[in-house]
Order: C-alpha cells, then sequence, then structure tokens
C-alpha cells in the first residue's frame, strides 16, 4: 500500500462535491477501511519529533468522515436489528484473529483495528479508527472511542469510558500508552494523554479543562493552547477534591472534584497489579 498515493486520494474525494456518486471514492475509502483494521494505518501515530511525541493524520479522520459521507442506511441482516451506514458494518471475527470476544453483546465497528491478544468482555464497544494494541483488555461497558490509540497491555475497567474525536481533523485523539491502568467508571476525553504505566483510580474524569494535582512533585497540569492534558509516566491519580475558598461556596464547605496525583508506581502498586496478568 503506497500511504501517500491513498493520502492523496482520500484529500481528493473529500473535497468532491460528488463523493456520494463516485467509484473513486469508494474504493479509496474502503482501501483506507482495511488499512485501519489492519493497522497499517493510524488516526495518530508516534512521531519522537513532535511536541506531544505523537502526530495526528487529518487525512485519515476525514477518509472516515468520507465513510459517512457516502454510506448508505441498511439492514444489517442478522438476528438482531441494527440499521447503520452500510460503510461502517460490524466487524467479524474468528479464532485464526487471536482476538477473545467473550459472547454478550459486544461490538467493534469496521475501521477499528484490534490486535491479537485483546480481550473483549461484555458488553463492551469499539468505535471506528480506533486502534487497540496487543493483550490489551476491554472490561464490560467499557467504550473506545473513534480514532481513539490504546497501547499495550491497557486494562479498560468495567464502564472505563474513552472519548472519540473525529472533528476537527487535525485534533489528536485520547491516546493511552502501554501499560496504563484504567479504572471503574473513568473518562479519559478531549485529546488526553496518558503516558506509559500510568494509573487511573476509579471514577478519574479527565478532560483538556481538568487541572490535575500533582502532590508528589508540587505541581499543577493543565492542557495549553498547543498541548493536551498529559498525565505523566508511572503516575497514580486518584478522585480528589478542593475546597472553595470565596463566597457562598465556602460558607457552605463545598469542594470541587479534582483529579490529584498521589504517587508514582513502586513495588506494591505492581504487586496490586500482577492480577492484570492473571486475567489475560
Amino acid at each position: 500500500m503506497n500511504k501517500s498515493s491513498l493520502a492523496s486520494r482520500i484529500e481528493s474525494a473529500f473535497q468532491s462535491g460528488n463523493a456520494m456518486k463516485s467509484p473513486e471514492a469508494m474504493e479509496a475509502f474502503l482501501e483506507l477501511r482495511a488499512a485501519l483494521e489492519e493497522g497499517a494505518v493510524r488516526a495518530a501515530e508516534p512521531d519522537a519529533d513532535h511536541l506531544l511525541g505523537w502526530r495526528a493524520n487529518a487525512w485519515v479522520k476525514r477518509g472516515i468522515l468520507l465513510g459517512f459521507r457516502i454510506g448508505q442506511l441498511e439492514d444489517s441482516g442478522t438476528d438482531l436489528s441494527f440499521v447503520d451506514k452500510h460503510t461502517y458494518p460490524a466487524r467479524h471475527f474468528i479464532s485464526e484473529d487471536k482476538i477473545r470476544i467473550v459472547p454478550g453483546g459486544s461490538s467493534v465497528r469496521s475501521g477499528a483495528y484490534v490486535a491479537a491478544g485483546v480481550v473483549c468482555m461484555p458488553p463492551m464497544y469499539i468505535n471506528v479508527g480506533a486502534y487497540v494494541d496487543e493483550g490489551t483488555m476491554v472490561d464490560s461497558h467499557a467504550l473506545v472511542g473513534s480514532c481513539a490509540q490504546v497501547g499495550k497491555n491497557v486494562h479498560l475497567s468495567a464502564a472505563a469510558q474513552i472519548g472519540g474525536v473525529l472533528e476537527p481533523v487535525n485534533a489528536s485523539p485520547v491516546i493511552l500508552e502501554d501499560g496504563v491502568l484504567v479504572g471503574g467508571n473513568c473518562g479519559v476525553y478531549e485529546g488526553t494523554v496518558v503516558r506509559k504505566r500510568a494509573v487511573l483510580g476509579a471514577g478519574v474524569i479527565l478532560t483538556r479543562a481538568t487541572p490535575v494535582y500533582d502532590i508528589v512533585r508540587g505541581e499543577v497540569l493543565r492542557a495549553t493552547t498547543e498541548t493536551p492534558l498529559i498525565i505523566p509516566k508511572d503516575a497514580v491519580v486518584v478522585a480528589g477534591s478542593r475546597a472553595i475558598s470565596r463566597g457562598k461556596a465556602a460558607e457552605w464547605g463545598l469542594s470541587l472534584y479534582t483529579p490529584v496525583i498521589v504517587k508514582y508506581r513502586d513495588e506494591k502498586t505492581e504487586l496490586s497489579l500482577e492480577l492484570e496478568d492473571i486475567l489475560r
């Protein structure tokens, strides 16, 4: 596959006002969709020269949006009733793929990459453009949103929500690097980057507007105009609160939710995570 040629064809089809009737547009889209499912093309990829260490591929997102534009609604043709764009049917797997999908109502949309050794516990959902690498577990009621990038040996616990992003096309998606543990009922949104081996305790919510208080290093982590919120490598983040010091809120003794880095991974943390390897 020639990425440069495919990117050029996708861009041309995306800009065309006649893409819905163009066989060339459909051909380019189907080639992109297959490349996404093979992991040969990604919505964002590691790039040591980039400020984040990751680079968003805007042309890939345009290609995904092109698929929605040219797709027509159709019946899924299964025993269950689904109606969706014909360009994005549910993916089907076989045992040779070495992906464990436990019965119970999970779904992976076409155009998502799921590596060998991934475990999918029902019900969970992986959306188009997402990349889920080897050895990761996607637990019950977890969501991997469109274009989200999930590294090797990540655990997404029950009801974890990893937000997606298609527009703006040049925006970086949520990125979870290798070895990250996301606790139950966590939410990671708006391009947040979670570095290797970080741990998000149950109930942690991370957004672009969320300040994170690092009580170990004495810092407050925030997104900037150039970068999203970035959680450092090995950080252990829990749900905390900070007092409101003004007005009626102070009088009433109210506090606001805030995530807090309480430690960085050590031997004790490693022992508590050994169960993850057994479950895989």
